[in-house]
């Protein structure tokens, strides 16, 4: 479980593939506080550390053939920023909002928009895959806690300030950078029980 809070950036240092799998190890000072089996969030991707080189400030942590498929993580090249967040302890505050780790679909950026000292940023995604967003509502975007604006059917925009702008990898979005989303997760589960009432009533 995690908050979208990003805690800090790693950068991608080495990809292997084994098999249908790639390993990606991460260079980060967090490193250093980690341990084998830990959950730690890649972009908002919940994934496990395998291996940790605390003397090169590097972890491994491995993505399997469905992570692959359902995130950006295919986009990533050695040196890509990445954003990081450890999971949530007990007995913290919870700044962001509930973030589980487990993407539900990819969007593409399709406008960046500098507003005297903040950034808009627009994304579009597949309603096909019956995933809503509403106005001021919660989304993580590449792992980021945020505040949807301008909701539509298939797109969204949210506002960064310039912190969140110079700690996340926002500062490197383009039109057509891809990024992963996780919806949230009361929405989600709203929206799954109107689904079977609609259904029960032959709706």
């Amino acid at each position: 479980m995690f908050t979208g809070i990003v805690e800090t950036m790693g950068k991608i240092v080495k990809i292997d593939r084994d098999q249908s799998n790639i390993n990606f190890s991460v260079e980060t000072p967090l490193a250093k506080e980690l341990k084998v089996d830990q959950s730690m969030a890649h972009d908002g991707v919940c994934l496990t550390v395998v291996k940790v080189d605390a003397n090169k400030n590097q972890y491994v942590v491995t993505a399997i053939q469905e992570t692959l498929d359902k995130t950006c993580l295919m986009e990533w090249k050695e040196g890509y920023e990445v954003n990081l967040e450890r999971s949530m302890s007990m007995g913290e505050r919870l700044d962001g909002h509930i973030v589980q780790g487990h993407v539900d679909q990819t969007a593409k950026c399709i406008g960046v928009e500098e507003t005297d000292g903040s950034w808009k940023y627009t994304f579009e995604y597949d309603k096909a895959k019956n995933n809503i967003t509403v106005e001021k509502g919660s989304i993580s975007v590449n792992g980021t806690s945020l505040t949807v604006v301008d909701s539509k059917p298939n797109q969204f925009s949210v506002a960064i300030i310039p912190y969140t702008y110079d700690n996340t990898n926002f500062h490197n979005f383009k039109e057509g950078t891809i990024v992963n989303l996780e919806f949230d997760v009361f929405g989600k589960y709203v929206a799954r029980l109107l689904d079977q009432y609609m259904e029960a009533k032959g709706l």
